[in-house]
């Protein structure tokens, strides 16, 4: 869990970091549209080097985002399962015993892994490369429109961004409590399943309570500071887009478009 970047906001000063929120969420949201369209393993590669390229731009290590992925190692592993006993199609690649395992489950099970990792490099660098006041003045301008409808895209923008930032705070109470039991004679990783479920189990009741204690601490500052939902708000920072926005943002665009052309050719 100490690895987990994921909703983290890395205060640093790189490309990335420089470029509108705006052009940031509307570019990686084309990004992940690219990745949901695409079938070919070539466009899974064309968007994996882009992501490299805006990593480093970034000055975000890619170990770090590697090391990201280790929560969903159960997530992999439940995939395969389920495929290996639903997806009876294609050759027969081995046996696990007498239980063959066939080629279209094990690459199906690789396709939709391929689209996890990418879709959660995609979101991190977006949560690391914007902090979440920018982040909220960009979602709430993507959803200006709905206004005419009178749909509160301020208070749901900022819902989102305070939702984002705090994955990473919880998951620090969670290692926290999870050391509170640990010396209290409470073992996470010993014993039979039905022990284990049980000592997860003793960490939800704690976690709820800081949850509500962190959300109420939250409410209490924010009126404190005089926000008040609804109101006529002024902005300190204008946003603008430059040059670099457009550019980023004609990258993605391209990237989808190809993904969806490989659909018709490859």
């Amino acid at each position: 869990m100490n690895n987990l970047v994921f909703g983290k906001y890395i205060p640093i000063d790189s490309f990335m970091h420089r470029l509108d929120p705006r052009g940031k969420l509307i570019g990686l949201f084309l990004m992940i549209a690219a990745v949901f369209v695409t079938r070919s393993w070539w466009v899974f590669l064309g968007i994996a080097v882009l992501l490299a390229i805006a990593l480093l731009l970034a000055k975000i290590g890619i170990k770090m985002i590697v090391q990201s992925f280790k929560p969903m190692i159960v997530m992999m592993i439940f995939l395969f399962v389920i495929n290996s006993l639903t997806i009876r199609t294609g050759e027969v690649l081995f046996n696990i015993g007498t239980y063959p395992i066939y080629e279209d489950a094990i690459f199906n099970t690789l396709f939709v892994i391929c689209r996890l990792l990418l879709m959660i490099s995609i979101t991190t660098l977006l949560t690391a490369t914007t902090n979440p006041l920018d982040l909220t003045l960009g979602i709430e301008w993507i959803l200006k429109p709905l206004e005419l409808i009178r749909f509160p895209t301020h208070e749901v923008a900022m819902m989102v961004s305070i939702a984002l930032r705090f994955i990473p705070t919880i998951i620090e109470e969670t290692i926290r409590i999870m050391n509170a039991q640990k010396s209290r004679g409470v073992d996470f990783e010993n014993g039979r399943i039905s022990e284990k479920i049980a000592a997860i189990l003793s960490l939800i009741v704690p976690l709820f309570s800081v949850a509500f204690e962190r959300a109420y601490e939250l409410a209490d500052a924010m009126e404190a500071r005089g926000y008040v939902p609804g109101a006529k708000r002024t902005r300190y920072r204008v946003l603008k887009f430059r040059f670099t926005d457009f550019m980023f943002i004609f990258i993605c665009a391209l990237t989808l478009a190809l993904s969806i052309a490989s659909r018709f050719v490859l």
